[in-house]
């Protein structure tokens, strides 16, 4: 068969509660879970496949028709997340109107998530639950029979009577190795970069699979995908690091939940690495109970540059609330570590959770200061679906209304994320997130620091145009704010959370309307 795999527009993604600043500058990933399955289909079957990437070329829906229509396919594969699921959704109106007789499946977190509504939907044939790679080229392979689709691990369609059948959740492998690398060579390589680069090109890369912790606000403690943590052996790994230079690419932003987890593996790895000598440049994620300074200071010798730690927030009452299982003193010892061997740092704070005061927000904005990071994040906390928190909003009347399983019924836009208005409202919240934002990056010490690290011209080129963008925040800009528009319209169109949606009427927004 000939399959394509699409990655949608992003033209009316539900931007979370990141300020305009961090959806102006943080470049495009590439689709790694479309590129794996691509990859996986190349090495396994006879199967031709296609992957297209509609965001950084910046398509608009009648541009990914144009596309659509110069391409020959049976088969139309979309990555479905719950934030993205109107553009998923219209991208299966295109795909069905372009190529009527061809069959759309849906994967992604979001099908196991809500299943029975999505299947519903207008223009979907089938959905894959759980890891794909395997489970899809089973469904391919037995797509013609429709007596044995039943069979195909993870499965969901709707027969003839339009009866909902459910398959469950696809088998996870333990056996990572085998399930090959990303088909970079799929999509041109040069059009995915970062703010945090130090290349002007980057990729991502996985190396393990799951998470053990089980923190409140996360979905990984309740998914019914297996999430205890499995691993690539680092044979592989630096196998495929040397895939990606020859490829021209020379750092991977490792996108592990929690890279860390077991220590011995990264040791593993950063002796394969050294002993290959490979000019690789990589960063990672970790859980600040995971490091110690003889593990940072082998992984910075294998050409590891940046690690992020997760914090969240700011005094120990807090950490117990959300469950970090940590507490603010392992979080300065874990900096000062990896600090201490010459590690870019990055601390991700969320602000505006469960219980949580003005004081307790004062605490956070004070430890991101103490750890001195070279970058925070700041968001404003969403209730995710599938996380704990999420289902005791419900319970106890935080959250008035299951607002995501109403979305993934209907998914228009106008849908507004909800926040936890315990102790806060959204505009009070909208307001520190400006004053996290601006207390930390605006030091005069932190820019010179800053200045200093700076490896490459496109490098400082990103960095002052962010630097600039912190300097003009306010708590109530908008992502499409008038005068914002025009240099922001091109990298999220159509968001419809926290943006200015009205329209201006021109001939330009009644296109992308």
């Amino acid at each position: 068969m000939k399959v394509l795999l699409i990655n949608p527009p992003r033209r009316n993604e539900l931007i979370g509660k990141n300020p305009a600043i961090v959806e102006k500058h943080r470049g495009f990933n590439p689709p790694l879970g479309l590129l794996y399955l691509a990859g996986y289909l190349e090495d396994h079957t006879d199967h031709q496949v296609e992957v297209m990437d509609a965001q950084p070329h910046d398509w608009t829906y009648g541009e990914l028709a144009q596309q659509i229509r110069q391409t020959d396919f049976d088969v139309c594969g979309i990555t479905a997340m719950t934030f993205t699921l109107i553009d998923v959704m219209k991208t299966c109106e295109v795909v069905r109107r372009e190529e009527p007789e061809a069959t759309i499946v849906l994967g992604g977190p979001h099908v196991h998530l809500f299943p029975e509504e999505t299947i519903r939907q207008p223009g979907v044939d089938f959905l894959i639950q759980g890891e794909g790679e395997i489970a899809f080229v089973d469904f391919l392979n037995k797509l013609p029979t429709p007596a044995l689709w039943p069979t195909v691990p993870g499965i969901v369609f709707k027969d003839e009577n339009g009866k909902v059948f459910n398959g469950g959740i696809a088998p996870s492998t333990d056996e990572l190795d085998i399930l090959g690398f990303p088909a970079r060579h799929k999509l041109d390589t040069g059009l995915y970069t970062s703010l945090l680069g130090r290349d002007n090109v980057i990729t991502t890369m996985f190396t393990s699979r799951g998470c053990p912790f089980r923190c409140t606000f996360c979905d990984r403690p309740y998914s019914p995908v297996i999430s205890g943590f499995r691993w690539r052996t680092a044979r592989h790994i630096a196998d495929e690091m040397e895939q990606c230079l020859d490829l021209g690419i020379r750092e991977a932003f490792i996108y592990d939940d929690t890279f860390t987890v077991r220590k011995d593996r990264v040791h593993e790895l950063c002796d394969e690495i050294i002993s290959r000598k490979l000019d690789f440049t990589w960063d990672v994620r970790a859980h600040v109970n995971t490091v110690d300074g003889d593990l940072l200071k082998h992984m910075k010798e294998a050409g590891c540059d940046r690690i992020h730690f997760g914090v969240e927030v700011g005094n120990d009452r807090m950490m117990k609330e959300i469950r970090k299982n940590t507490t603010v003193a392992r979080v300065i010892k874990a900096f000062r570590a990896a600090q201490g061997v010459g590690l870019e740092t990055l601390a991700y704070f969320i602000i505006g959770q469960q219980t949580e005061t003005r004081d307790d927000i004062d605490d956070t904005i004070a430890l991101a200061r103490t750890l001195n990071p070279n970058y925070v994040h700041f968001t404003i906390f969403c209730p995710y679906p599938g996380t704990e928190i999420y289902m005791k909003g419900l319970e106890s009347g935080v959250i008035k209304q299951d607002v995501w399983r109403k979305l993934a019924e209907n998914p228009a836009p106008g849908f507004e994320l909800p926040v936890w208005e315990e102790n806060f409202t959204r505009d009070e919240l909208r307001e520190m997130l400006v004053q996290c934002y601006k207390g930390f990056y605006l030091r005069p010490g932190y820019i010179a620091r800053s200045m200093l690290r700076i490896g490459s011209l496109g490098e400082l080129s990103r960095k002052v145009r962010a630097g600039m963008s912190v300097m003009t925040m306010r708590p109530d800009q908008k992502v499409f704010e008038q005068g914002f528009v025009s240099r922001i319209r091109r990298i999220v169109p159509g968001a419809p959370i926290d943006v200015y949606v009205g329209g201006d009427g021109t001939a330009e927004d009644k296109a992308h309307r």
